[in-house]
């Protein structure tokens, strides 16, 4: 399921963000391939939240629907050949925010906390995984180096 609709296109930046959508130079969106887009940057954004996050998501932060958006109208303009600079910088932006998301140095912020659910393993993360830094005991450390 996307993380943004047409809907969500036109509320955030008006109708005439669209243009893109028309392919045929008709004054008419061609809703498919608005949808088809935005499932196309969902399947995006989950390679990345997929990470960190079980998917699908209990609820969906206002953010990922702004990148959603983003992406989908990057896609959109790059395939109707009029993308601009603005295009290309959101969708830089939506994946580098994506990237530190996914590296644990930014998260998503829910506004209703996780459902418990009695049948679910609770070894399975079911928000941000920690990371896990460890191994064997170092085999040259400052100690036994010191005299060499």
């Amino acid at each position: 399921m996307p993380y943004a609709a047409q809907t969500d296109i036109t509320t955030l930046y008006g109708p005439n963000a669209l243009v893109v959508a028309d392919r045929d130079g008709d004054g008419v969106v061609e809703g498919l391939s608005v949808d088809k887009a935005l499932v196309l940057a969902s399947a995006e954004i989950d390679s990345y939240l997929a990470v960190r996050y079980r998917l699908p998501l209990h609820e969906v932060p206002a953010v990922l629907v702004q990148y959603c958006v983003d992406f989908a109208i990057y896609r959109l303009a790059l395939s109707a050949d009029v993308l601009s600079d603005e295009h290309r910088r959101r969708y830089e932006d939506g994946l580098k925010a994506l990237k530190e998301i996914a590296a644990g140095r930014a998260a998503l912020v829910f506004l209703t906390p996780i459902p418990a659910d009695p049948n679910t393993d609770p070894s399975v993360a079911t928000g941000p995984r920690p990371i896990v830094a460890g191994g064997p005991p170092r085999i040259f450390t400052r100690s036994d180096m010191r005299d060499l």
